[in-house]
């Protein structure tokens, strides 16, 4: 009877071994997309214009992986802006937003505007690949979050009530957008940004006595 030849040490033979085969490769297909989104961003920070070959020389990979991951340029901008978003969702759920409505705005704009600064070249990028109504709907779980303040302060009084507040909405994301070009074309200071937004869309939010409709009324 012969003897069975053992295994040797370390190795795995069958489905198990082409399961931890697929499991490394998903691994580094995933890495791989996240250093293609993180070259993307500080590429186009550098150009934005960066063509996918800059991308991939950023990354330090070649073009074809890059093209395996993301076919167009486009897809490419919209999965780093995606990624921004996503980055900048986990530092916005930890702003507190209670308290009063006008100091919690002031506390969500400043941190808003630090996130909007940092991906504002990417966001320059998207709006050249990107329908407008495409990168509104990207940023619509972070408008949740100022829609519900908002909604907060029309009900306490804090805010005006007769505008809606998908136009303050609008207005918020207009301003803080033309806050990031004027950083961009180098007429406005990163650091008074905030200020800024919020000289304009506070007191255009604040409730008065002709801007409030009183309970019942």
């Amino acid at each position: 009877m012969m003897a069975k030849k053992a295994t040797p040490r370390g190795t795995t033979t069958g489905a198990s071994g082409g399961g931890g085969r697929a499991a490394n490769q998903r691994a580094d297909a995933q890495r791989n997309r996240a250093r293609i989104l993180a070259a993307t961003a500080t590429a186009i920070r550098k150009n934005p214009d960066a063509s996918v070959g800059d991308i991939a020389a950023e990354a330090g990979m070649g073009r074809v992986t890059v093209y395996g991951h993301f076919p167009t340029r486009a897809e490419l901008i919209e999965a780093a802006l995606v990624d921004s978003l996503e980055r900048g969702e986990d530092v916005l759920s930890g702003v507190p937003v209670d308290g009063d409505p006008g100091e919690a705005f002031r506390r969500l704009v400043a941190s808003s505007w630090v996130l909007v600064d940092q991906s504002r070249a990417l966001l320059a990028a998207a709006l050249k690949e990107l329908p407008a109504a495409r990168i509104r709907e990207l940023h619509e779980k972070a408008e949740g979050r100022m829609r519900a303040l908002l909604l907060r302060g029309q009900r306490e009084g804090v805010f005006r009530v007769d505008l809606p507040v998908s136009w303050l909405l609008t207005t918020t994301h207009v301003v803080m957008n033309g806050a990031a070009e004027e950083v961009r074309a180098g007429r406005l200071d990163a650091d008074d940004a905030p200020w800024f937004i919020e000289a304009i869309l506070l007191p255009a939010f604040t409730a008065t006595t002709s801007t409030t409709i009183e309970e019942g009324a």
